[in-house]
């Protein structure tokens, strides 16, 4: 056989082994319903999925692109590569206003976006030791922090005029800090200091009204040295100078979520924001939040947009805590107490194996992980409890998820009857979820406590269900998605809701390619958490099926 041959006879085979492949793929599940994807964004996601699908694969990308982008020749074809392939798949743009575009087109699809700058902070460049004349990195991402408030505000003010103001920022406290470790040793201060409370609240425990109070001091105490005090008192003050923004120009501002070792900080600092930027008032004589006077006027005759939007602040909740749902029961009792509207972003949590195996290291007499700290002397984990911080299975997180649910749309039951139609929101939830079952339990929860009413539409030909949500209501609740990420969950849920503005949303993150390098491989190692085991095969095949749908409309028309 000439070398012609075999070459024509090899690409043959794998022509036919690949299209069989697809085949199958595009035969193995119903295409879902409502999705509005293109050709080119369902093979791109067929693409990227499949790469996801290969495990051993995913866990060695960090690796294998290191190499790569370090090879002289190759780098080139690999950044080609990355960027038509898994950069567009999860990531807005390299700027916040190159991604001005993108929401548009969500919007048009009637979806908002929450949005974030991924760039994750080298620790050196952090701390200011790589370049003593340029402004730490930190700072440098507080400053764009700043910059998402006012293009997403800019974006919004020109949009047609909407109840609910849906382009939403996100804020990572880890990154803001010239060296993380003071969040942990302020998260050790709490765990050793916080009363007991009966019935307990287990590990991370949830956060008391006192809990800065040491931010007071000028002295170290305990395991919080001076050095630690003094920069998290900068965080907080770089934190109000976020939301003081945001208030000014009617954005959302949502604290993400970390490690199990973070959150004792992060949740303190989460609910003192709250309780500064989402303050009621007094004698349940709140404003509307619908003012019809300054927000069915023309733009230069509104009041300031802060008026419209609250809850302001939003803290993530994440349902693989075993704390979870006693942690939520307190933030409600605590927000009413104190007298502000709880924010509440509630996910599953993307750092599962992880947690387990940090929390198995520290309990081993014979092992040692080692910590952010320069000496590496500590372990990561900083439980006091023998049992890991999370819960025991993914099916126990989806149980909790699913409990959580269910507090959360009662509570906001009991505010939309407490406010009336046009009083401020004393709750808010997005659901941030890749589940859809879960979905599901919340579009029939939300049904169940008359807060949406079942009507039927008409698709393709087809009748489906649809659930109408009031206004008053709608400004309470989203979902949401990961860019690039469960995008036929997303264009179903748009599908499945009425509501006057846009009740569904997707994290959008931006930077350039170099920068959100991490980011995007923490994406593909994380899909098996956030989409469960079959997530990513799940995805490829529905992109498969949809890709055979249009090419048969095609064939037919």
């Amino acid at each position: 056989m000439s070398v012609i041959t075999r070459s024509v006879f090899s690409s043959a085979l794998t022509t036919s082994v690949l299209g069989y492949a697809f085949y199958t793929d595009a035969s193995d599940i119903e295409p879902p319903p409502f999705d509005i994807r293109t050709l080119s964004d369902l093979v791109r996601a067929y693409i990227v999925y499949g790469t996801c699908s290969i495990a051993p694969l995913v866990d060695a990308a960090p690796t294998i692109l290191d190499i790569l982008f370090g090879t002289p020749g190759a780098s080139k074809i690999a950044e080609n590569f990355v960027r038509a392939t898994f950069f567009h798949q999860f990531v807005g743009a390299d700027t916040a206003n190159g991604a001005l575009p993108l929401l548009a087109s969500l919007r048009a699809e009637n979806k908002g976006a929450l949005f974030a700058y991924a760039v994750e902070v080298d620790k050196k460049e952090a701390a200011g030791q790589t370049n003593m004349e340029r402004q730490p990195a930190h700072k440098h991402i507080i400053e764009e922090i700043i910059r998402i408030i006012n293009a997403s505000a800019d974006f919004e003010d020109g949009r047609v005029l909407y109840i609910r103001r849906s382009t939403m920022i996100m804020v990572a406290q880890t990154a803001m800090l010239p060296n993380a470790q003071s969040l942990i040793n302020l998260s050790t201060h709490l765990t050793n200091t916080r009363a007991p409370l009966e019935p307990p609240v287990l590990f991370p425990g949830t956060p008391s009204s006192s809990d800065l109070s040491i931010l007071n001091s000028s002295t170290s105490t305990g395991v919080l040295t001076e050095s630690d005090i003094h920069d998290l008192k900068e965080l907080y003050n770089d934190l109000v100078q976020i939301c003081t923004r945001a208030e000014e120009r009617g954005v959302r501002v949502f604290i993400d979520a970390e490690h199990s070792w973070h959150q004792p900080a992060i949740d303190a600092f989460g609910h003192a924001l709250m309780e500064r930027f989402n303050k009621l008032p007094s004698n349940d004589s709140r404003r509307t939040w619908r003012d019809i006077s300054s927000w069915t006027s023309s733009p230069s005759a509104r009041e300031p947009a802060h008026d419209k939007v609250r809850p302001l602040v939003y803290v993530t909740y994440q349902a693989y805590l075993r704390r979870m749902p006693a942690h939520l029961a307190h933030s409600l009792a605590l927000a009413r107490a104190r007298g502000y509207a709880l924010g509440v972003k509630l996910v599953r949590g993307a750092y599962h194996p992880y947690e387990l195996a940090v929390h198995q290291l520290a309990r081993s007499a014979d092992s040692a992980v080692g910590s952010y700290s320069s000496n590496n002397s500590r372990s990561l984990s900083i439980s006091p409890d023998p049992e890991p911080p999370v819960q025991p299975s993914k099916d126990a997180t989806d149980q909790c998820y699913n409990d959580c649910v269910t507090i959360l749309i009662d509570a906001i039951s009991q505010d939309v009857h407490r406010s009336g139609r046009f009083g401020a929101p004393g709750i808010g939830v997005f659901f941030g979820t890749h589940n859809w079952t879960s979905c599901e339990f919340i579009l029939e929860e939300l049904v169940k406590k008359g807060l949406g009413v079942v009507e039927r539409v008409g698709v393709d030909d087809v009748q489906e269900d649809a659930v109408r949500i009031p206004l008053e209501v709608g400004e309470r609740i989203a979902f949401g998605q990961l860019y690039g990420m469960s995008d036929a969950l997303t264009n179903y849920l748009v599908g499945r809701t009425r509501c006057e503005s846009p009740c569904v949303i997707k994290y959008v993150p931006f930077g350039t390619l170099l920068q959100v390098m991490p980011y995007l491989s923490r994406r593909a190692i994380e899909n098996k958490s956030v989409l469960g085991a079959g997530g990513a095969t799940r995805e490829r095949k529905e992109a498969a099926a949809l890709i055979w749908k249009k090419m048969k409309g095609w064939v037919v028309s």
